[in-house]
């Protein structure tokens, strides 16, 4: 005969009731109130330990002192020591012999080019690219067009001192005038289409106004030839490469109302080792002189 199977006891309910569905008031299992013990213990000491209660004044310090910020000085610190001597040999070399230095030379894998790669990722990307291939307003780094030289010593001045830089009293400067002050509308759109010829975007025949006016006006900067002066930060107008675009309506604008595009003064911003290695990685990119 099979046995009856016994009756489980009855649990007690906490008295809450919905839709006639009792909760039952079960006990909780033992592990689970033991670990729920334990964090509570372990949160009571860790907010005496460490730091953790927000105040007006800072974080309460905690009874071990303990700072993540001062460990990652310490940890800054240390890499520091052991860069010092590599820092102090990109400082004493002259800038044309870091790239071939033994100890901190190497196009691609040298201390100096890799500390350059950082410098430009953390402070010239955001303008240049990521890849330093630039964008409108923005010059390419990557290309032989360089409007103040592409020697490392060249570019490491435009880089210490900056462009148009109010705050730098050597900083590079230029500043082509807005035409459209003084030339008329009709003298603009000649000016322009002859421009246009010079680098071949514009096949105009009659351009011999445009060619005048470029004379008497743009070419104490740009050259009779229109083909720049580096001395002068005045564009190569000959060639196929436009900080701002070559159509005509941009050209218009340009000659109309000028441009005055602007790069900070990087010296007391970044250490003279980091100009330096940030000189050697744009020069090393492929358009270095």
């Amino acid at each position: 005969m099979a046995r009856k199977p016994a009756k489980k006891p009855q649990v007690e309910t906490t008295g809450h009731e919905w839709d006639g569905i009792e909760e039952y008031n079960n006990p909780l299992p033992r592990w689970w109130l033991w670990t729920t013990y334990l964090t509570i213990i372990w949160g009571i000491g860790y907010v005496i330990l460490y730091p953790a209660i927000p105040l007006p004044g800072g974080a309460t310090p905690g009874l071990l002192g303990y700072s993540s910020r001062a460990e990652v000085a310490a940890d800054i610190a240390e890499v520091e020591a052991r860069n010092a001597p590599l820092v102090a040999r990109i400082n004493e070399l002259a800038l044309t012999d870091i790239s071939s230095d033994d100890l901190v030379g190497g196009a691609g894998d040298g201390f100096a080019y890799n500390g350059g790669a950082a410098v430009f990722q953390t402070f010239c990307a955001q303008c240049h690219g990521s890849g330093a291939a630039g964008s409108k307003g923005y010059p390419n780094l990557r290309d032989d067009d360089w409007l103040w030289g592409g020697s490392v010593e060249e570019i490491y001045t435009s880089i210490n001192h900056g462009i148009r830089s109010e705050a730098d009293l050597d900083t590079r400067f230029s500043q082509m005038p807005a035409f459209g002050e003084f030339l008329n509308k009709e003298d603009i759109g000649s000016l322009v289409q002859y421009v246009g010829t010079l680098s071949g975007i514009n096949r105009a025949e009659d351009t011999e106004v445009g060619k005048n006016l470029f004379l008497d006006n743009c070419a104490s900067c740009h050259g009779d030839d229109g083909t720049g002066d580096r001395f002068q930060g005045a564009p190569n107008l000959t060639d196929a490469i436009w900080l701002y675009g070559s159509d005509v309506a941009t050209l218009t604008e340009t000659v109309k109302n000028a441009r005055f595009g602007v790069m900070p003064a990087w010296s007391g911003r970044l250490s003279e080792s980091q100009i330096r290695q940030a000189a050697v990685y744009i020069h090393a990119l492929g358009g270095g002189e």
